[in-house]
């Protein structure tokens, strides 16, 4: 059986993670003033985005995902040739009709997937499973990773999926904002009351900034910590401290909101490469999907993990 991995743009893997493991992008469009951007992973793309300056403050910005027919059509003519199963990972129903729109379009093509299989020569049954990872950006990135992890071990479907559901609620992501403005816009969009407008004038003020958690489909700030560098120190220094303690799954994903190359100069990161090194675990870095930074920010920093631990304080 040929299993297969399915991500939408917002989770944060490396490029080469992506190619080489043959995962498949699902496309999120941003509408950013009065012009569309496709958000599909495109290292170029992102690239220019951040180089481009494109997040200005004066800009209202929103992401658009596919809705059913989008994903229909995308399930026929990318995955039920591909793959005998298919397994789908999105970002929170929460945050995103996403999740509610893949589970009808995976109902939908129940229909049509046979004859499609057919037609390509592909025989035996095909089945596709959709997932609320329940966290966002790195905390996606490495639930697909472990995920992978567990396809690339041989282990049947069954037990696949048994150990995925396992992970989900243990999957998160941290992150640190160089500018709360755009986490309390956007979040005040949607709902979201993470980051109040007065904490974000104050924190602005006091230079204040909170360590945000995506977990549970829910985010909400853990710590909060004077000064971005420090801040992003002590995200760091708690993953080291979970990493020691042992994580679910031997993987850590970092992202940055600009230059990716900018990674390895960010406050802690080589004591945290050495900390994973140390202790056999892969750590991943990419930069951020242009959907999460239109939703952080530039500058914004991202770290995610499976642990069991209690969240940083």
């Amino acid at each position: 059986m040929k299993i297969g991995l399915v991500v939408d743009a917002t989770c944060d893997l490396p490029d080469h993670y992506i190619e080489e493991h043959h995962i498949q992008v699902l496309p999120i469009t941003l509408r950013i003033g009065d012009e569309h951007v496709v958000d599909d992973r495109n290292p170029d793309t992102r690239q220019a985005f951040y180089a481009d300056n494109r997040l200005d403050k004066g800009h209202d910005a929103e992401s658009v995902p596919l809705d059913v027919d989008a994903f229909r059509e995308f399930f026929l003519e990318r995955i039920v040739t591909r793959y005998d199963y298919a397994l789908v990972q999105t970002l929170p129903d929460s945050r995103s009709p996403m999740f509610h729109n893949a589970t009808r379009a995976s109902h939908a093509i129940l229909q049509d997937y046979k004859a499609v299989r057919s037609q390509a020569g592909v025989e035996g049954p095909f089945a596709l499973r959709v997932t609320d990872s329940r966290t966002l950006f790195c905390g996606q990135g490495v639930l697909a990773a472990a995920t992978m992890n567990l396809i690339r071990s041989g282990m049947r479907i069954s037990e696949i999926r048994n150990r995925v559901n396992e992970l989900v609620p243990l999957s998160t992501g941290y992150a640190v904002v160089d500018d709360l403005f755009y986490v309390q816009k956007r979040a005040s969009k949607k709902g979201d009351k993470s980051v109040s407008w007065l904490s974000a004038k104050l924190g602005s003020a006091l230079d204040i900034k909170p360590i945000l958690c995506a977990r549970h489909g829910d985010s909400f700030p853990v710590a909060k910590v004077r000064g971005y560098d420090a801040a992003i120190l002590k995200m760091f220094s708690h993953v080291q401290h979970c990493i020691r303690e042992g994580l679910e799954e031997p993987v850590i994903c970092v992202s940055y909101a600009g230059d990716q190359n900018h990674i390895p100069h960010l406050p802690g990161f080589s004591e945290l490469a050495a900390c994973a090194t140390e202790h056999d675990v892969q750590l991943l870095t990419t930069g951020m999907s242009l959907t999460g930074g239109v939703n952080l920010g530039p500058g914004a920093v991202n770290v995610g993990f499976i642990s069991t631990q209690p969240d940083v304080t």
